[in-house]
């Protein structure tokens, strides 16, 4: 039945709830809005409002006129950040910064300074280079203050760097200092890199001596002394997708005890129906090292660690956990991204459906529903383009996007089951659903998260895979891949052929 012209029906988005609304007649003004949304949804904190714009493909705009609302429209709940609101009765200590704050440089390795000594002795060293090429020669100790200092740098930016971070070094080495390089040698710095390596190893001891979580967490290898042990480069504990703080310590003052208390309270406090969410945000940045111990030492079964740790079912801590791990904005370069390849990545995905195949054939049944939609916004071309890309890059989806109808039994899921299931208001065989009831990620078999979009639903699955250390869907590596490498910037450099071939279209022409 269709609504009264003067009826509203809205989507109200809230933290980790959807809900839909109808009212009898529009509000007077924004203010009167908000008050029947605080009473309509037992709200108490101060919030502003945020609606999908129709007349810019549904990007959130800020709704500061009541008549700019359209009668059927989803909206977006954004609470204000008033620091009262963080007040509580537990006394939080200051919550400490990740041991790194940035990730490895895209560009040049930045080369440290050096002892004053050194400084002295290699701007000489380069003025007479620059005059008759004679390379400098390093006294041991010189040699020893150079490494050293080069291997802090590099430990601040990751403990276990690769043998092509390394050459980096040492290329920015030799290039900063031209007197350094090494003569007969056809890059001039391959002994520099060596050094480093064998540098790095020894930096790794000390900081395992001085009890750095990330590098003890692999103490206890096979060697001299135990012989029975595993071998030293056995299940070794590291970053593999870019983590920049994969195995912090605990923050300054805190310990164990303190920090489970912590964690206590973040479990009560989702239990109420008013929650302090600035407070558990606040208390989930303090115990992140306790969070990142547990998950990486013990890989725990996913519900056994949402149950440790609930708040991480929240679309808002799923991406702040990320941004921890990373230090990169997952929703918001991810979209960004995204967006700026989607035109390309749609006439790519056009033009193979439009030859013959298996992979051809599924394509086209995708753009067949997408063209049939009467609404065409940037939520349905993402839609789109996730449905497409891993049929795009010859993956099997049949396991991973499942559907069911509201009010009937979802489908039975395997410990392993990794799904994003779309729930649907009636029995659609469609391959592509545009306005589902709602998506829920589903890891291990258990429903973690619902969301009601799908990209956003991708989105979170993602983080979560970060998050709970999980590995990437099974038979849908490349796709996740896209989304690490190429969207996100995270480790580009090593790419499979066919997503190297890919990225290749998409730079050609964006």
């Amino acid at each position: 039945m269709a609504a009264e012209p003067s009826e509203m029906i809205l989507r109200v988005i809230e933290a980790d709830r959807v809900i839909k609304l109808k009212l009898s007649s529009r509000p007077s003004s924004v203010d009167q809005l908000i008050n029947i949304l605080k009473h309509k949804l037992e709200l108490d904190n101060d919030f502003s409002l945020h609606y999908e714009d129709p007349d810019f493909d549904g990007k959130l705009t800020s709704l500061v006129d009541i008549n700019e609302l359209p009668q059927k429209a989803v909206l977006h709940i954004s609470l204000s950040n008033d620091s009262s609101s963080v007040a509580s009765t537990e006394t939080l200590s200051d919550v400490s910064t990740p041991e790194r704050l940035s990730r490895w440089p895209s560009g040049p390795f930045p080369i440290p300074s050096f002892s004053f000594v050194v400084e002295v002795m290699l701007t000489e060293g380069n003025r007479e280079f620059e005059k008759n090429g004679t390379p400098l020669r390093l006294a041991r100790d010189q040699k020893h203050d150079i490494l050293e200092q080069l291997a802090s740098t590099i430990y601040g930016f990751k403990a276990y760097p690769s043998d092509k971070e390394l050459a980096k070094a040492a290329e920015a080495l030799v290039a900063k200092h031209p007197c350094l390089k090494e003569a007969g040698s056809d890059t001039g710095w391959n002994g520099w890199k060596n050094s480093i390596k064998f540098k790095m190893g020894n930096y790794r001891t000390k900081m395992r001596r001085v009890g750095c979580k990330e590098v003890t967490v692999n103490a206890g290898k096979r060697s001299r002394r135990n012989p029975d042990n595993e071998p030293s480069h056995t299940n070794i504990k590291r970053p593999k997708r870019a983590e920049v703080n994969f195995l912090p310590n605990f923050p300054k003052g805190e310990d164990s005890s303190s920090l489970e208390h912590l964690r206590d309270l973040i479990v009560e406090e989702l239990k109420k129906t008013e929650r302090n969410l600035p407070l558990i945000s606040k208390m989930m940045q303090t115990t992140f090292a306790l969070r990142r111990q547990t998950i990486v030492m013990s890989c725990p079964p996913v519900k056994q660690l949402l149950d440790l740790w609930p708040a991480l079912r929240m679309q808002s801590e799923v991406f702040a956990e990320f941004q921890r791990i990373t230090n990169q904005n997952l929703s918001n370069t991810f979209y960004a991204e995204l967006d700026r390849h989607i035109p390309r990545l749609m006439a790519l995905f056009r033009q193979k459906a439009s030859r013959t195949g298996k992979n051809a054939d599924a394509l086209a049944e995708i753009f067949k529903v997408h063209d049939e939609q009467v609404l065409h916004d940037i939520h349905s071309r993402r839609t789109t383009v996730l449905h497409a890309l891993p049929v795009y890059l010859r993956e099997d989806t049949s396991g991973f996007f499942q559907t069911c109808v509201d009010g009937l039994d979802e489908p039975g899921f395997g410990d392993a089951s990794v799904a994003l299931l779309t729930t649907l208001s009636d029995n659609s065989m469609s391959r592509v659903h545009y306005q589902p009831e709602k998506i829920s990620v589903v890891l291990e078999g258990e429903v973690v998260a619902t969301l009601p979009r799908l990209a956003d639903a991708f989105l979170v699955m993602f983080g979560l895979t970060y998050a709970l250390h999980l590995s990437y869907p099974k038979g849908l590596t490349n796709t996740f891949e896209f989304a690490q490498k190429i969207l996100l910037g995270l480790e580009e450099c090593k790419l499979s052929p066919r997503l190297q071939s890919l990225k290749n279209d998409l730079m050609g022409q964006v």
